[in-house]
C-alpha cells in the first residue's frame, strides 16, 4: 500500500484506528497530524471518540490560521505546530498514551534502544521533553526544543510520547517499534538480568543477500502455491493483530512440493500485505521485481537441511522475547500442551543467525522445533503452516503464563517421569 496516494484525512483515520484497535491509546487520548505540500495542517479533532473517527471529522488548519471542519482541532495543536516550525523536513506527527511508554514517561526516562537490532535502526534517538500543561504553548516549546536537536521522538514527562516523521507510516512504525521495545524492557526486568546486544550486532545484522539474488519470471501459479499464499496472508494478518510481530518485522515462509518456497517481502506493512506481495524463491532465485525478507537465506538453508519442515516463522512475540533478551531460561514443561508442541526450546547466541546459519539450522529437530536467538527473534518450524503457527501461539501463551507466576509463587515443572509418560502417549521422539 502506497500512502502517498491516500488523502491526509483518510490517513489520519486509518492510523488512528490502528492505534486505538491495538490498545495504544484511549477513546479521548492521542492525536495525529499531517502537513501537506500546500502547508495545510490536517489534525484529529478534540472531543471525538477515537474509535469511530471518519474523514469528515478531520480538521484542516490552513497556513493563514483559518480552521475548516465540524469540530475544534485537537487541544495539542500548539505542539504539532511547534514541531513543524522547528523541523520543516517532518510531515507527520503522532502523539499517544500507550501504557508501556506512559510508564517510561512517569519515571521520566528514555527506553533502552539496544535490546533488538531493529529498534535503534528504526528509532535511532529518543529524548525526554520537560513536563508542561497539555495544550499549552510551553509544552509546544519543550517538545520543539527536542526536535530542534535533530531527534524525531520525545518521551513527554508524565504524559506519553510524540513522534515525528517524513510520513505517517514512518511515524507509526517508529511509535509501534518503540512501544514494543518499552513493553519488552518492562517484561524482561520481571524475568531476569537483561543483556543488551553485542557490540558488533548492528554490523552483523546489515545483511544484503536478499537484494543480490538473481531473478526468475514465474509463468504459472499452481493451486498449491495460491493456497499457500492465501493461508499465509490469513495468518500474517492474524499475527499482526495478536502482536506476534510488528508492521515491518516478522517473516513467514511455506515450502512448495517442487522445492521452492513463498516468503514475506522486505519492508512491507504486515497489516496490509496481500497475496501478490509475497515472494516466491526457487533454486536461489527470487520472483522478478520483488525483494524477499532479509531472512531468506536462513529459510533457504533450513529447508535444504530439513525436508520434513514445511513452514518457518521468524517472529518477536513480546513475552517470549523477554527470555531472549535476558539470562532467564524458557522451560516449556509447564502444561502438557506446551511441552508436546514446543519440546526443548534452545537459546542460541545472537551471532549464530548471521555468521553461521547452517549451524543454527542443525539445531532444529523433532525434539527441538523451536529456537530462540538471543536479542533477535524466535524461530518456529512445523511440517505445515498451521502447525508452526500453533507452536508460535503456544510459545507466547506459555511465556506469558511463566511471567505471571512471578507474582504467584514458585513454578512446579512437569517431572522427568511425567515427561517420559507424555513422550510415550504422544509418540514423541528424542
Amino acid at each position: 500500500m502506497n500512502i502517498e496516494y491516500i488523502h491526509p484525512a483518510d490517513q489520519l483515520v486509518m492510523f488512528m484506528q490502528r492505534i486505538y484497535d491495538k490498545g495504544l491509546t484511549t477513546m479521548s487520548g492521542g492525536n495525529l497530524s499531517i502537513m501537506d505540500n500546500d502547508g495545510n495542517l490536517w489534525i484529529t479533532p478534540a472531543g471525538v471518540d477515537k474509535g469511530t473517527l471518519t474523514r469528515r471529522d478531520i480538521i484542516c488548519v490552513h497556513p493563514d490560521g483559518t480552521v475548516e471542519g465540524p469540530h475544534r482541532p485537537s487541544s495539542e495543536l500548539p505542539f504539532h505546530q511547534s514541531v513543524y516550525r522547528m523541523r520543516p523536513d517532518l510531515k507527520a506527527v503522532l502523539h499517544a498514551h500507550p501504557p508501556a511508554l506512559v510508564a517510561l514517561s512517569i519515571v521520566r526516562k528514555a527506553p533502552d534502544l539496544d535490546l533488538l537490532p531493529t529498534v535503534r535502526r528504526i528509532c535511532p534517538d529518543v529524548r525526554v521533553a520537560t513536563y508542561a500543561v497539555p495544550g499549552s504553548q510551553e509544552l509546544g516549546k519543550n517538545i520543539g526544543e527536542v526536535f530542534a536537536q535533530g531527534c524525531d521522538i520525545a518521551i513527554l514527562e508524565n504524559h506519553g510520547v510524540c513522534v515525528g516523521a517524513p510520513d505517517m507510516f514512518t511515524a507509526f512504525s517508529r511509535f509501534e517499534t518503540l512501544n514494543y521495545s518499552a513493553t519488552l524492557e518492562a517484561l524482561a526486568n520481571r524475568v531476569g538480568k537483561i543483556h543488551d546486544l553485542p557490540e558488533n550486532a548492528y554490523r552483523l545484522s546489515e545483511t544484503n543477500y536478499h537484494t543480490k539474488m538473481d531473478d526468475f519470471i514465474p509463468h504459472t501459479h499452481t493451486s498449491e502455491e495460491l493456497s499457500a499464499r492465501r493461508d499465509m496472508i490469513t495468518l500474517i494478518h492474524r499475527s499482526y493483530k495478536m502482536g506476534l510481530f510488528t508492521a515491518t518485522h516478522g517473516t513467514y515462509s511455506v515450502r512448495l512440493s517442487d522445492g521452492s518456497f513463498v516468503i514475506t517481502p522486505f519492508n512491507y506493512d504486515r497489516a496490509y500485505l496481500e497475496e501478490d506481495d509475497l515472494v516466491r524463491v526457487k533454486a536461489g532465485m527470487k520472483e522478478l521485481g520483488k525483494t524477499p525478507s532479509r531472512a531468506v537465506q536462513l529459510h533457504e538453508i533450513i529447508y535444504q537441511k530439513h525436508p520434513e519442515i514445511g513452514a518457518i516463522l521468524l517472529a518477536h512475540p513480546v513475552h517470549a522475547m523477554a527470555f531472549a533478551v535476558t539470562d532467564a531460561e524458557f522451560d516449556a514443561r509447564t502444561i502438557p500442551e506446551s511441552y508436546i508442541l514446543l519440546r526443548d526450546v534452545k537459546k542460541l547466541p545472537y551471532e549464530e543467525i548471521y555468521q553461521n546459519p547452517a549451524k543454527l539450522a542443525e539445531e532444529l529437530k523433532e525434539s527441538a522445533p523451536v529456537v530462540m536467538v538471543e536479542n533477535d527473534c524466535a524461530i518456529v518450524t512445523g511440517s505445515t503452516l498451521l502447525q508452526a503457527f500453533d507452536r508460535l501461539e503456544v510459545m507466547e501463551s506459555t511465556a506469558h503464563s511463566i511471567i505471571n507466576t512471578r507474582e504467584l509463587g514458585d513454578i512446579v515443572h512437569i517431572s522427568e517421569a511425567e515427561v517420559d509418560d507424555l513422550k510415550e502417549a504422544f509418540h514423541l521422539k528424542d
